[in-house]
């Protein structure tokens, strides 16, 4: 299969460039994977769409400000003067207390053995290893608070199709309003869309709301460099899936309940503990994983799927199309397309059941 097979046209002025204000007010496409019939609905109408029993299973992931700016220390020009090169560096994935594999822009510029300062060494690193496409390894200096350095710091890791500064205003809605564990470098977008009052809701409706950890990672922001479905490989990104959330899995599948996996990382998530999980059943842990779903793959626990829509040609469309079917979902999407519905990560949804 080739990746070409995921493309479709889509016009730039399609591409959503800041939130609603109402997050429940997005457009929501529903999509019966079995018909292919679609319909317009609003987001608002979610838990009225799902049934008594559900389990609705979300990401809890909390965004981190990830986007830096730092200076190579030390460099010279051809006349002797200090030069303070600006690097962007964007925080991808924590490999221990203090280092973290990131992507630098320029990345040319930036040789392992360099030292980098931030905010007049405020925070301060040496890259200690040199990857590809602008990937590197850098080691920070001890500071008594990380992460509050970079809250200070940091800018929160806006996608690149949004041709805009970050504001204060995106710190709070590329955010879902339950992300708790942070260490997202981009939103698990589809639970943007939840409100308190679509939560009260859904429970009210008596659909069991349960939560995981998936950190999102480099795989993000990579776009897909080979020709062919097959030689894709995913970078590792780092979960937690809790006992209660396990035991509401297994309990749902024993009964013939729907699980509804809020997101592309929660399927992720669930579909890889459920490859590795002794006689079928969740166990609770944490881990890494890289598991790409694509056309073909068999899912085992997930029985419905909301999701924002995805770029062409990207690993997110392709799990779309391998829970919904190829031609079915990219059918939906020329009538998303056709229908003027907002794209990708601020953009509107799609439910496929």
């Amino acid at each position: 299969m080739q990746v070409s097979d995921f493309n479709f046209h889509l016009p730039e002025e399609l591409i959503a460039q800041k939130p609603l204000e109402d997050r429940a007010g997005a457009r929501m496409l529903t999509l019966n994977r079995n018909t292919g019939e679609y319909e317009d609905h609003r987001f608002r109408e979610f838990p009225d769409i799902l049934q008594e029993g559900d389990v609705l299973v979300l990401n809890n992931s909390r965004v981190i400000p990830a986007r830096l700016f730092a200076h190579r220390a030390g460099l010279h020009t051809q006349k002797g003067h200090k030069t303070t090169g600006r690097i962007q560096i964007l925080l991808t994935e924590q490999v221990n207390e203090w280092e973290w594999k990131v992507l630098a822009r320029p990345g040319r510029k930036v040789l392992t053995g360099e030292r980098l300062t931030f905010d007049d060494n405020t925070l301060n690193a040496e890259v200690i290893a040199h990857g590809e496409f602008g990937e590197r390894t850098l080691r920070f200096e001890t500071v008594a608070d990380f992460y509050g350095a970079i809250e200070k710091l940091g800018h929160i890791p806006l996608p690149p199709y949004i041709h805009r500064p970050d504001n204060a205003a995106d710190r709070e809605r590329y955010q879902t309003v339950y992300a708790e564990q942070r260490g997202s470098v981009a939103a698990p977008t589809a639970g943007l869309h939840f409100t308190p009052e679509i939560l009260q809701k859904l429970r009210e409706r008596g659909i069991q709301i349960e939560y995981l950890t998936l950190h999102v990672g480099l795989g993000t922001f990579q776009p897909v460099r080979v020709d062919k479905v097959e030689e894709i490989h995913l970078h590792t990104e780092h979960y937690t899936l809790p006992q209660t959330t396990a035991k509401a899995v297994n309990a749902a599948k024993r009964d013939g309940r729907r699980v509804i996996a809020a997101g592309t990382t929660t399927v992720r998530t669930l579909e890889h503990c459920a490859s590795i999980a002794p006689c079928g059943k969740l166990e609770p842990h944490s881990g890494a994983t890289s598991i790409f779903i694509s056309p073909g793959y068999e899912f085992r626990i997930v029985d419905a799927l909301l999701t924002n829509f995805h770029l062409p040609q990207s690993t997110l469309l392709m799990l779309a199309c391998a829970f919904g079917g190829r031609e079915r979902v990219l059918a939906a999407y020329k009538h998303a397309v056709e229908a003027g519905y907002r794209f990708f990560s601020y953009g509107d949804c799609m439910f496929v059941s």
